[in-house]
């Protein structure tokens, strides 16, 4: 068939099917051409190649080897950070002892002392040593799957689904990244070429938990959900929540998707043809070393200049009275209502609200507030820190609310102009804070109302 007959036939197709039947055509002419006498001879590679997509790209094993492959992923980081954390911890404390000792000597104000050691030197180096070590473990673990060729394979899979709700295939990719920086995952939304299908990508990836969130999720599953447990088997039982909590927000993701594509963003799922690598062995400690000092070191950084500033403030706050009572206590009193009808407390609704820079300190400004000088405790092993948020009146539900809160809110400020960068739409960019801001109300209000309903707290 010539060109001229194809473009002809290809006029009455929709939109949508083009680029498949002209990739159909060509393969058939390909098909075509080596019937002809065009002889080709697998490797061994192409061979070892088309075995292992059989099994990582089947309907049937595709999903079970994805979701074992992210409970693997997470089980690695929640189990190799604790000890590095720890370790980080007593050497933070130890150095904050000697510049407590310093400030004694030069006889500096109980202000300065509270506001750069209690404030600032605690703020930052608690998300240094409860970020920092996860952050070691998963990225380099990640981009050790991606290097291998494992990622495209997870598109494919997820392409099924995606075209169901009506976004595209390659979403699954700018997902991917998000639990890496949400922020870069809205810059990596260029590679959807339809302006539609890029909208809900952008819009639907902060239902990914990013980097900054990661803390926050392991450390409440590790106090509350698996505090019957010890040893591996409490490792065990803290990544089955995580998995849980990243499967849920992937459901949100799929929802949001195809109500969005119902109504807002009204359209067909563009096909798109993804050619699959060979497998190949990959660069472990070139990617080890790539990941930890590039991926690791920026996100870190970030965190730090973000934690420093809001530190201080909360300090601040804290310490500033009006009559008999802080300003932080003015905020927190004034949410508390709300903040308890969806299980929560004021308190966490100031740490979310003060946390909208980025999401990693969240609960350090959360644990500030809970100490009336508006800083950091010195926090001796996670047995401590949970008699803290118990004497704040915690319970499963609470910690799970957050846990959910966490997930589900709006994206932090990066992210947020980010999204006003590659839009260049108020409307839309307000849209990415709202969506995901309702839906962080409503689930928390359900859940907390019915466990009351039920009786089961």
């Amino acid at each position: 068939m010539s060109m001229q007959e194809l473009y002809t036939e290809a006029q009455d197709l929709s939109s949508s099917k083009l680029r498949d039947e002209i990739v159909q055509r060509l393969y058939e002419q390909s098909r075509q051409l080596c019937n002809e006498g065009i002889s080709y001879t697998k490797s061994k590679q192409d061979t070892r190649t088309e075995k292992l997509d059989s099994i990582f790209t089947s309907p049937i094993f595709g999903f079970p080897i994805m979701i074992t492959m992210l409970g693997v992923l997470f089980y690695l980081t929640i189990a190799g950070a604790n000890i590095p954390s720890s370790l980080l911890a007593e050497l933070f404390g130890y150095i904050e002892a000697q510049l407590t000792a310093l400030f004694h000597v030069i006889h500096a104000p109980d202000w300065l002392h509270g506001i750069l050691i209690l404030g600032l030197y605690r703020g930052t180096t608690w998300v240094i040593s409860v970020m920092l070590p996860p952050m070691a473990i998963f990225f380099p673990a990640f981009a050790l799957l991606e290097n291998y060729g494992y990622l495209p394979r997870v598109a494919f899979n997820m392409d099924r689904l995606f075209k169901r709700v009506g976004a595209h295939g390659k979403q699954s990719l700018t997902m991917a990244m998000g639990f890496g920086c949400n922020a870069a995952a809205v810059i990596s939304t260029r590679i959807i070429e339809s302006p539609r299908e890029r909208m809900l990508a952008i819009l639907t990836n902060n239902f990914v938990p990013c980097n900054g969130r990661w803390g926050t999720l392991i450390l409440l599953a590790s106090l509350f959900m698996a505090a019957n447990f010890t040893g591996g088997i409490k490792s065990l039982v803290t990544t089955g929540v995580i998995v849980g909590i990243v499967l849920f927000g992937i459901i949100v993701t799929f929802f949001v998707s195809w109500v969005l594509s119902k109504t807002a963003l009204k359209g067909v799922p563009t096909h798109y043809t993804l050619e699959l690598p060979p497998y190949r062995k990959p660069k472990i400690l070139d990617t080890v070393i790539r990941s930890s000092l590039t991926k690791s070191w920026s996100v870190l950084v970030r965190a730090v200049k973000v934690a420093a500033p809001a530190a201080i403030l909360t300090w601040v706050f804290a310490n500033i009275y009006i009559g008999d009572t802080s300003i932080l206590m003015y905020a927190v009193n004034f949410l508390d209502p709300f903040g308890k009808m969806l299980g929560l407390d004021g308190y966490i609704m100031m740490a979310f609200i003060l946390g909208l820079p980025a999401n990693e300190i969240v609960l350090p400004i959360l644990l500030m507030g809970y100490l009336s000088t508006g800083s950091l405790t010195e926090v001796d092993n996670l047995v401590d820190l949970k008699q803290i948020f118990l004497d704040h009146g915690w319970t499963w539900l609470t910690a799970l609310n957050m846990m959910l809160f966490s997930l589900l809110h709006y994206p932090c400020g990066t992210t947020l102009l980010n999204i006003y960068k590659e839009t260049k739409s108020k409307k839309w960019t307000f849209l990415a804070f709202l969506i995901p801001t309702v839906i962080a109300i409503l689930i928390p209000l359900i859940i907390t109302q019915t466990v009351k309903l039920f009786g089961l707290i």
